[in-house]
Formats: C-alpha cells, structure tokens, sequence
C-alpha cells in the first residue's frame, strides 16, 4: 500500500490549489480516503474523507473550517483522490496527508488517527502574501 500526496505550494490569499493524492497496492473505491493537515507543533487535524457505502452511494465530510471552500473527489479509474482548495486563507499553511481507512467501507468524519493505517509523506501547502 502506498500513497503519494502532490500539489502543493505557495499561494496567495484566496487563491486556489488541488492536491493529489494517488493510491497504489489496493483497491481505491473500497477504501475511505482522508485529507489531514499539520501544522508543526500541533496536533494532526482531520480536514476531509470520502467514502463508498456497501450499496454505492458516495459520501464526504469536511471539518467546518473547510466548508464551502474545499471539495474532495476521486478517480478510481485513476486511483487518486483530490483535494480542491479554494479561497484560501493563511491559516490554512500546514502540511496536507492523505491516509487510508484500516477498513473497507470505514466511516467518514471520525478522524481518529488510529483508525488510518496508511499515510503518505505529506505536502507543504503555504498561503502567504
């Protein structure tokens, strides 16, 4: 299992980014994939997942900070999983993970890091002026 993050960088206040997150060694739809950030010296924050049920239908949750202004997609055709970001401010400057749920089919929106088994090494994404 491997996952590998892309896309970040600078940018100016609202300005937008769309990082990448490609999967490898599994099978990406039966697996919840979500985006985390850090910023160095707090703790890893849970910003959104995406998820298939049993019976195909698509959810995907965002920490309320996110709201209305990141959408997260995947390609299965692909294997990656996507991270548009717009309007974004200064507090959002982290370091952005994906990781994998331990489990097919695992919920969305309980961002417990224990319930991911699988990280990637992380982009730096830096929203300044």
């Amino acid at each position: 299992v491997q996952l590998v993050e892309s896309g970040g960088g600078l940018v100016q206040p609202g300005g937008s980014l769309r990082l990448s997150c490609a999967a490898s060694g599994f099978t990406l739809d039966f697996y919840t994939i979500a985006w985390f950030r850090q910023v160095s010296g707090k703790e890893r924050e849970g910003v959104s997942c995406i998820r298939r049920s049993e019976n195909n239908i698509y959810y995907a949750d965002y920490t309320e900070s996110v709201k209305g202004r990141f959408t997260i997609s995947r390609d299965n055709d692909k294997n990656t999983v996507y991270l548009q970001m717009n309007s974004l401010k200064p507090e959002d400057t982290a370091v952005y993970y994906c990781a994998r749920r331990n489990e097919k089919y695992g919920q969305c929106g309980d961002y417990a890091l224990s319930k991911y088994a699988y990280w990637g090494q992380g982009t730096q994404v830096t929203v300044s002026s």
